[in-house]
């Protein structure tokens, strides 16, 4: 058989030679680098994230608080509403590298650990874009329970750019109750 003569197989022979070559590794995530600490501590609403396991139970009104601890590390308080009330998870996070502080570790119990980095910031901290380097894990975080959908356009294109596949990307609920 003339492999020139057979357009269909030509082209799939192409395909099989230049496919392996096509795929290119993707960039590793990038954080923004250093972040004002003093700035970035507080209450933050989630606007959206990836569906995670541990907040399989969370119905909306979700929220992360930060603040400083005197040893340095800082304090996470996670709450969520639920069926029957709020959930609440108490954790820990610190700057294993100081070079880069946007690159934290987050911990909710003991051994477990998983990457907090801040990947896109919005130049006033109205809004920031956390996730991991694995991108198994998205969550865009504003200072107000409602972000003007151009700013979340912003910050997801900022995610999307990195590669994180936002199909899997679900917004989050948030009613006027106060929590």
């Amino acid at each position: 058989m003339n492999i020139a003569r057979t357009p269909l197989l030509a082209g799939l022979l192409a395909f099989a030679l230049l496919a392996p070559t096509a795929r290119a590794e993707m960039p590793a995530v990038q954080s923004v680098g250093q972040i004002d600490l003093a700035r970035y501590i507080g209450k933050w609403y989630e606007i959206g994230a990836f569906p995670m396991f541990f907040q399989r139970q969370c119905i909306g009104d979700t929220t992360a608080e930060y603040s400083l601890k005197a040893d340095g590390e800082i304090a996470v308080d996670n709450r969520c509403r639920t069926e029957s009330g709020f959930d609440q998870a108490i954790g820990r996070a610190w700057v294993p590298e100081t070079a880069k502080n946007a690159e934290l570790k987050v911990s909710f119990f003991w051994p477990f650990r998983s990457d907090y980095w801040v990947i896109a910031l919005d130049d006033s901290y109205r809004w920031a874009v956390v996730g991991n380097p694995n991108r198994k894990y998205l969550w865009l975080l504003s200072r107000t329970p409602r972000l003007h959908q151009a700013e979340v356009e912003r910050a997801l294109n900022s995610a999307r750019a990195q590669g994180y596949d936002l199909n899997q990307f679900k917004y989050t609920r948030h009613t006027e109750t106060k929590q």
